[in-house]
């Protein structure tokens, strides 16, 4: 039997899974397997074209050797969160602004029978549990692959960050970003944080327009106890977040944990450039 390769498109980006359908025709003419998952939009009728069948979730997350998602970052961290951040293979092909997690670009389509061939790189990356602890109990958690965020709605918030109980800083202003080294060229860059090599474990924490000067980003070993407490709320309007979703509504003296999770994501590429070739480009070039 062939191995099952699946095609995670943005149909809002893809339009017309114009892209998708060339992928699959050329995985199919190649001998393997392939199912359509869209990542959003799977009921959308403009969205998805007549005649394109589509499989649910359930029918392939734990069947699939490889996952091609065809979109921008948000639609592989998105991916992740469908697969429930198992550690399958996942390889992007980017319709995005950046792509930072996406390796391919569209007219390097073909590679993707390489890559259905094993012919690919593993990029295994470091991901974070959060929890949310209210009153002593913890009333929500989940598993990031990009960063935890905190942040008022147009209001300032107090917060106050500690690692293993130790406090790193206090300050009010609009939030703070928990970010994993796969993260930092997202929100905590453009908060000020760092750039830091994917595959490296770290926590960078990086506060968003504090009041205060001495709020700087702090990079942080993987083995750290992050705690933050959000604090002066009252009735302003704050919320957490992890890799861009709604988020949970907070309210005075929540309390945000955040550890390394024992999970992985494995975000492979091709080889086609080094992390900081890429970075120079997409951070340079795409600017112009």
């Amino acid at each position: 039997m062939s191995k099952l390769i699946v095609l995670c498109p943005n149909p809002f980006r893809d339009t017309g899974l114009e892209l998708t359908l060339r992928a699959k025709k050329l995985l199919e003419d190649n001998g393997y397997e392939t199912r359509i998952c869209p990542v959003f939009g799977a009921n959308d009728k403009k969205a998805i074209p007549h005649g394109v069948t589509i499989t649910p979730w359930s029918e392939v997350s734990s069947e699939a050797y490889l996952f091609i998602v065809i979109g921008g970052d948000g639609t592989i961290l998105h991916t992740a969160r469908y697969l429930n951040h198992a550690s399958a293979p996942m390889l992007g092909i980017n319709l995005g602004t950046k792509g930072f997690m996406a390796p391919l670009e569209p007219e390097n389509i073909d590679l993707i029978v390489n890559a259905a061939n094993g012919d690919f790189v593993p990029s295994e990356r470091m991901m974070l549990d959060v929890e949310l602890i209210r009153n002593g109990k913890v009333i929500y958690s989940d598993c990031g692959l990009n960063d935890v965020v905190i942040h008022g709605m147009g209001d300032c918030i107090k917060l106050t960050a500690w690692a293993d109980g130790d406090k790193i800083v206090s300050f009010s202003g609009d939030g703070i970003i928990v970010a994993t080294p796969t993260g930092s060229t997202g929100y905590s860059m453009s908060a000020g944080g760092p750039i830091v090599e994917p595959e490296a474990k770290n926590f960078i924490l990086t506060p968003i327009c504090a009041h205060v000067m001495g709020a700087k980003t702090f990079v942080l070993a993987p083995n750290r106890k992050i705690t933050v407490k959000a604090e002066r709320i009252h009735d302003r309007k704050a919320f957490v977040s992890v890799d861009g979703t709604n988020g949970v509504e907070l309210v005075n003296d929540d309390i945000v944990v955040v550890r390394q999770s024992q999970k992985t994501a494995n975000l492979v590429h091709m080889g086609l450039s080094s992390f900081y070739d890429s970075t120079f480009d997409k951070l340079l070039y795409k600017n112009r």
